[in-house]
């Protein structure tokens, strides 16, 4: 059975991946901010999907819209328009959504799936290259299994349509992260997002100080991690300044960060912390693009808002260890009502399935402090603020005419832990679909959770 499974999956997907090779004219636009010769080029080439209309669904659009009986329109790979019921579909395949929902694909910032893959066994952790404090020279990517089966249950059961897969954190500089397009892929080159920044995963705290203390080196306290970080960053900066011609990869990803080509992406609990690596970063010329986990990011809002730093957090995840000990439900909502940018994330490879539930948990906590944050600003907080985030908001995250076609149809209300993704579009692809067999994605290594492939 597993054999046949193996077999099925692997001619399919050489099937769509001939189909999509005859329509390599039709690639997202953001491709050509790819560089061709660049290593470990994106190979990544949409499959093949028809033009197609939602009609009479309630819209949000990501960026904090709402529509009621709405239109949204996409062909070839790109969203062609949006409106209400007067929005002509003519030559388009209509979609049936009354009484349903239509939002942008979900997004994820926070992944280990492929480095941390299901089977969870040893033999599958390769998300941390905990034998230095900084590993700037290794790639999330080349770490990636793209048969993760928790690949195909983002989509299916999250409707996440790209994510940004990091290095673990047991690190100060743990490497550079991959964005990718949740397809399914024999390579991990054929799912990388095109033209996204890579980013660099930092870690504040207690997990680089306890790993490397535990070793009896440095560091060991926070005041060691800042001493290498910034050593690590003076190190850097004179390898910038000069004229690279010896290579040194883990001082090419440092000076893509000091270049501002490389995104910044720091795991940090406490507000104390995040206030000093602002200081660090301002010291040494780049910015930080997200604190991740950011249990006390509600402390310094107006601090994050006024640094353009998002708050990538989960919605009530704390009191794990010290360091998250003053984690609070209502985060998100101070982090919106102080203006700053809030992102939900999972870090999880089940709470990637239901980032949508995790934002109407952190939405109701808010409602009971007496701040009511409407329905369209908390889809958001899993669209197209995440996208920003990683860099990739100028192309997805928003249903906007010419951005990519990354879409849900959800058959409720996506803030209702009773709804579900019914399709879901990767670029005007329909890769998933609960009501057709044919249409529901499973790994060669599916374990046979319900409803996932031909498992019953």
């Amino acid at each position: 059975m597993r054999a046949l499974a193996r077999l099925t999956v692997g001619v399919g997907a050489l099937a769509l991946a001939a189909c999509s090779t005859a329509n390599e004219d039709a690639r997202p636009r953001s491709a050509a901010a790819a560089s061709s010769d660049a290593p470990y080029a994106s190979t990544y080439t949409r499959y093949p999907g028809r033009p197609t209309a939602l009609v009479g669904a309630t819209v949000y659009d990501g960026k904090g819209g709402r529509i009621d009986n709405g239109t949204v329109l996409f062909r070839d790979g790109e969203i062609v328009g949006i409106g209400d019921a007067a929005l002509s579909t003519d030559g388009y395949d209509r979609v049936d959504g009354t009484g349903k929902f239509v939002t942008p694909g979900v997004i994820d910032i926070h992944s280990h799936l492929g480095d941390y893959p299901t089977p969870s066994v040893d033999a599958h952790e390769d998300g941390n290259e905990a034998t230095d404090p900084t590993t700037p020279e290794v790639w999330a990517e080349h770490s990636v299994w793209p048969q993760d089966p928790g690949f195909s249950r983002a989509l299916a059961n999250g409707g996440v349509t790209a994510l940004q897969i990091l290095p673990g954190s047991a690190n100060l500089m743990g490497g550079r992260s991959v964005t990718l397009k949740n397809v399914p892929s024999r390579t991990v080159q054929g799912m990388k997002f095109p033209g996204a920044p890579y980013g660099l995963k930092m870690a504040c705290g207690e997990n680089p100080k306890r790993v490397y203390g535990g070793k009896g080196r440095m560091p060991s306290t926070r005041m060691g991690n800042f001493a290498v970080n910034r050593q690590t960053w003076l190190d850097a900066r004179k390898y910038a300044d000069g004229d690279r011609s010896e290579r040194d990869l883990g001082k090419e990803t440092l000076a893509g960060v000091l270049d501002g080509e490389i995104l910044i992406q720091n795991h940090c609990y406490r507000a104390d912390e995040m206030a000093l690596v602002l200081d660090m970063a301002k010291e040494f010329g780049y910015k930080v693009a997200a604190f991740h986990h950011a249990v006390e990011a509600y402390k310094i809002g107006d601090l994050l808002r006024e640094n353009g730093v998002c708050s990538a957090i989960w919605a009530d995840w704390y009191g794990f260890k010290m360091e998250s000990y003053d984690g609070i439900l209502e985060n998100a909502a101070l982090l919106q009502k102080a203006g700053a940018c809030v992102v939900i994330h999972s870090d999880d490879a089940n709470g990637i399935q239901r980032l949508n539930q995790e934002a109407a948990k952190a939405q109701a906590a808010g409602q009971r402090m007496g701040m009511n944050i409407p329905d369209a600003e908390v889809v958001s907080w899993f669209t197209l603020n995440a996208a920003k985030a990683m860099g990739i908001g100028d192309v997805t995250g928003s249903l906007e005419p010419g951005k990519m076609a990354d879409v849900v149809l959800w058959n409720g209300d996506p803030l209702s832990v009773y709804s579900r993704p019914e399709k879901v579009w990767v670029d005007g692809a329909l890769l998933f679909d609960a009501l057709d067999p044919k249409r529901r994605p499973v790994s060669d290594f599916e374990l046979g959770q319900p409803g996932e492939g031909d498992v019953k």
